[in-house]
């Protein structure tokens, strides 16, 4: 992993890829990644707070990474340096993974290599991206889009989301959680989850059942989760309870559900023998044919080949 930091850099987005990819975790089990900070300018770089940082490495390391995690530009317009655009290109065109945290965005534009695809920024800046990169699809609405080799994200605690969505991709679902508790944040939030609540409600007892419900829906899994049952475990009419989990959650109830099944799942491949159509059942899909629909359309690959995919990575990584 290598993170870029530049002058004028934002503290809480640098320091995001340190703790997620530079804190060793070997301790409680965990793997741990290999991070190296490349700095675009002869240090030492002022950061947004005023303090100082310098890094150990000039842009010349990044050719090492197999991944490049860019963090927040702080001046949108402002050209970026040549050297890390080009260096950026170099990354991508050897397919090392490149990684955009808020307004990093700009950063990977401007090397072109968000042309053609979907990207997100900080919703105060999307409007900008879009018009500045006509060839960008730019969604405002998102925490972080996966494109394969180029990831996006929105600001501050979107960095986090999509860092550990790097690990989850790397390591499986049950060590990002692990790297999730040890932080004390959400284990996953879905990236199609939105930014911001448009319009925020305030505290109100009902949000107390709804979390009662999501808790109970979490460990019944397997049982039929209808927006109904729901609703009136939470003691709501469908239409209220539909209205609150989304305020709440930024997400639909059967999205929701979807994405806890998809998970519970992608922990049993990782962590047992168990036959798809068995995880199938446990999870709550069903049918096995069910299951392998949504898990292929969720995750880019069958459950089988998933279940093979992170066998491998795991063997490669201890050997």
């Amino acid at each position: 992993m290598a993170l870029v930091i530049f002058d004028q850099i934002s503290p809480f987005e640098m320091a995001v890829p340190c703790e997620v990819f530079g804190t060793d975790r070997s301790d409680m089990g965990m793997p741990n990644y290999r991070l190296i900070v490349c700095s675009v300018e002869e240090g030492p770089l002022r950061t947004k707070a005023g303090f100082t940082v310098e890094a150990p490495y000039d842009l010349s390391k990044l050719r090492e990474a197999d991944t490049i995690v860019v963090p927040a530009w702080p001046d949108i317009d402002e050209t970026p340096p040549a050297a890390l655009l080009e260096a950026l290109r170099r990354g991508y065109a050897r397919e090392a993974r490149i990684v955009s945290l808020c307004s990093g965005a700009f950063i990977l534009a401007s090397a072109g290599l968000l042309d053609g695809r979907r990207a997100t920024t900080h919703w105060m800046y999307a409007e900008t991206l879009a018009k500045r990169f006509p060839n960008v699809e730019v969604d405002p609405s998102v925490l972080y889009i996966d494109q394969g080799q180029i990831l996006t994200s929105a600001g501050t605690a979107a960095g986090i989301d999509l860092c550990l969505h790097l690990v989850r991709l790397d390591y499986g679902a049950e060590v990002a959680n692990v790297f999730a508790r040890r932080m004390v944040v959400p284990p996953h939030r879905d990236g199609g989850q939105a930014q911001y609540v448009q319009a925020p409600m305030p505290a109100s007892p009902d949000e107390g059942l709804l979390t009662e419900t999501l808790a109970w829906a979490h460990a019944n899994l397997a049982e039929p989760l209808t927006v109904a049952a729901m609703a009136q475990r939470a003691c709501m009419s469908t239409r209220t309870f539909a209205r609150r989990f989304r305020e709440v959650t930024g997400t639909t109830p059967l999205r929701w559900v979807l994405n806890q099944r998809i998970l519970a799942a992608q922990r049993q491949l990782e962590t047992t023998e168990a036959p798809v159509d068995w995880i199938a059942q446990e999870c709550g899909f069903g049918t096995g044919a069910t299951f392998r629909l949504h898990f292929k359309r969720v995750v880019g690959v069958s459950p089988t080949d998933y279940r093979k995919t992170f066998r491998q990575d795991l063997e490669r990584g201890a050997a």
